[in-house]
């Protein structure tokens, strides 16, 4: 029996999985945001209190946005930067470039390090790797001097040019750490070996800035684990790339878990891609306070070794601090059931990015907000039933949402509640929309060809309005989709990724070096699982960051395994232009091509995960009528409403239609045609009109 754990803006869901008959326990609860941890142990205890065979679980994945939000928040330690001489501004300077030419009041994210929290070492690692100056010792003392002196909590120490060589790095970190015992201290060399200074610098600061909270907060989850599940529970957290390592080594490198929590739910698409014979998947998963959608390619949630927090605006590229970690590649937004509505200056509509979270939350939740939000909106639109939330755990206000949205957004508009609830709604939808369509687009794809995963609280609320907006053929929604993300991490194996950068071209590598660094990554990756792994059962994937020669940025490209040379450059050379038109649409031919990093994955096996398997009707499922707003009459109408539980295999169904279950609610407020497949999903097929 296996536990997952989501901890959201809004809710935490937690999912049981006894893998042996296959059933899924959901629950979900209010989310603690002071004490994250509250929540997650809360829900645990409530779900296997209900059942005696449930204390059998010794096995907990959890995953988090807490060092997202400690980052986007600055909520983080007082931060020091130990650099080298010449090399202090390079996180402000950033990349030269503004990421928007014509904005004359264009922002940028508050450097991790203040100026005058930024020390320089005489020291120089030349671009071959050679040693032109060696750092002082007393110089390195004097610096901890100073640091001690201003009261700093971290340190991140990039010296230039050390991933080719990290030893002056070793030195200064080793010395920091006997004259600064008590402090934080994060090795670019450790967190990020890759070309690129300021890239690097960024990571290693955001990394050790978040160092502290990790360490606190996974400690004390830990220990309040083993309390709850037993003196042999293991405790395991999920990365942005949707492997799993051990609550220590994410205490290392919490800047790995950016996106742990929205990587899972790409993980349970894909999952559910496989058992549904798919290939290609729009994965959208809309939760209390965020909105994400990931492409699944080819069987595989799409990968990034580059990811922005705190970006200043939503899809501008540029605007956020790098972190140089991979990340599962998905587009983020503000738009979430939580999001708040209001009116601007210029009398227009917004919805989001501000959250009312958990608490206060929405002004139906009854707990003390007053903005109006999206979830209101729903309830008054007649998507959701007031006394069925959560199962009828919670109970909806319908008066303080009315009130609400009349208040600051129906009378600044003059547009009576329903046809502002309509506005908020709909403006949701073409938010949501627009992000996955240039999501689409970044990746090459034509969005309109994939069929959409929809989970999350919200996501099913809103799914069906999204694909008709995409025209989508089909929507797909799981049994459990509210607690989607949670059960993601029930099919993640144990994985850590490692990178090392030695740029050259290809047809002029020198293959023993590529051939040492793959290698040296591999012996790391199965020295780091084979704590937790059988040596045999560890299996590795390589990939290389490529480019043509002179260009600025980089692509991830498969390898082939076994010793590579110079019977590799076809192949590897077929693999990047594959890659490379996928995304661009074209290739350069008779243009050399690069390499610059070179990238190991090392997994252990995926742990199966059976889905559910729909039983034939014993009931009639219609639980009555309800009066819901349609899209395409702009009126109410009366739409039968219908219990998913009891809902039989191959049942069919026609929309409009609303489908409740315990943890979300399937809003289908148009023509469909929908039907329960033998694993309790509901496939939706849209129709569009002409």
């Amino acid at each position: 029996m296996r536990l997952g754990a989501d901890v959201g803006g809004t809710f935490t869901d937690i999912i049981l999985v006894d893998d042996a008959s296959g059933e899924f326990r959901l629950g979900k609860v209010l989310t603690t945001a002071d004490r994250p941890d509250d929540a997650v142990i809360a829900g645990v205890r409530d779900i296997i209190s209900k059942d005696q065979d449930a204390r059998r679980a010794k096995h907990l994945v959890h995953g988090t946005t807490l060092f997202t939000n400690a980052l986007i928040e600055r909520k983080g330690a007082l931060t020091a930067l130990v650099t080298t001489t010449g090399f202090r501004d390079a996180i402000e300077i950033a990349r030269e470039h503004r990421y928007d030419m014509y904005d004359l009041r264009l922002r940028r994210p508050t450097p991790i390090a203040k100026r005058r929290y930024r020390f320089e070492i005489d020291e120089r690692i030349l671009s071959d790797g050679t040693v032109r100056t060696a750092p002082s010792e007393d110089q390195i003392r004097d610096v901890a001097r100073h640091i001690r002196l201003l009261g700093i909590e971290a340190v991140a120490v990039c010296l230039l040019n050390s991933y080719l060589d990290d030893r002056h790095e070793q030195l200064v970190g080793r010395i920091l750490k006997e004259e600064l015992p008590d402090l934080s201290i994060t090795l670019s060399c450790e967190v990020a070996p890759e070309i690129r200074e300021y890239e690097r610098t960024s990571t290693t600061l955001c990394n050790v800035y978040v160092k502290r909270i990790a360490e606190s907060y996974l400690s004390r989850l830990e220990q309040r684990t083993l309390e709850t599940l037993g003196e042999s529970a293991n405790l395991y957290i999920m990365q942005s790339t949707g492997g799993l390592i051990t609550a220590d080594q994410a205490t290392e490198v919490p800047i790995r878990l950016v996106e742990s929590g929205p990587a899972a739910g790409a993980l349970a698409a894909a999952h559910y891609a496989a058992a549904l014979g798919l290939n290609d998947l729009l994965s959208f998963d809309m939760g209390g306070t965020t909105a994400k959608a990931c492409l699944v390619v080819n069987g595989e949630p799409l990968v990034t070794p580059e990811f922005e927090v705190d970006r200043q605006y939503q899809f501008k590229k540029g605007s956020g601090l790098p972190v140089k970690v991979p990340v599962i590649e998905m587009i983020e937004i503000g738009t979430g059931g939580g999001s708040i509505a209001s009116v601007d200056a210029l009398r227009r509509l917004r919805v989001g990015p501000q959250s009312a979270g958990a608490k206060p939350g929405p002004a139906c939740y009854g707990l003390g907000g007053t903005h109006p939000t999206v979830t209101d909106a729903d309830l008054l639109l007649g998507y959701l039933d007031p006394n069925f939330f959560l199962g009828g755990a919670m109970t909806l206000d319908a008066n303080a949402a009315r009130s609400a949205i009349l208040r600051h957004v129906g009378e600044p508009l003059d547009l009576d509640e329903m046809a502002a609830a309509w506005g908020i709604h709909k403006l949701a939808n073409e938010a949501m929309a627009s992000a996955a369509r240039i999501h689409a687009i970044e990746r090459g794809q034509e969005i309109s060809r994939f069929p959409m995963f929809a989970f999350g609280g919200a996501g099913p609320v809103h799914a069906y309005g999204v694909a008709r907006i995409l025209k989508l053929p089909t929507v797909i929604y799981p049994f459990g989709a509210g607690v989607m993300s949670a059960i993601g991490f029930l099919t993640a194996p144990l994985s850590f990724d490692f990178v090392r950068s030695a740029p050259g071209q290809l047809e002029q590598l020198d293959w023993p070096v590529a051939n040492h660094l793959l290698k040296t990554m591999e012996c790391d990756g199965r020295a780091r699982l084979e704590k937790s792994v059988q040596s045999s059962l560890i299996s590795f994937r390589r990939f290389a960051d490529m480019r043509y020669r002179k260009q600025g940025f980089d692509i991830r490209v498969p390898i082939p395994d076994g010793e590579l040379g110079t019977h590799s450059v076809g192949p590897i050379s077929a693999a990047f232009e594959r890659v490379y038109s996928e995304i661009y649409g074209h290739i350069v031919p008779n243009t050399p091509i690069e390499i610059m990093s070179w990238r190991v994955v090392a997994s252990g096996p995926k742990p199966t995960l059976n889905l559910p398997v729909a039983e034939m009707r014993s009931s009639d499922p219609l639980k009555g009528h309800r009066k819901t707003y349609l899209a395409e009459t702009r009126a109410f109408a009366n739409v039968p409403v219908y219990d998913r539980y009891r809902l039989g295999r191959g049942d069919e169904l026609a929309g409009p239609a609303i489908i409740e279950e315990r943890e979300s609610t399937v809003v289908i407020n148009g023509r469909a045609r929908i039907r329960l497949d033998d694993s309790r999903n509901l496939i939706v097929h849209v129709e569009h009109g002409s």
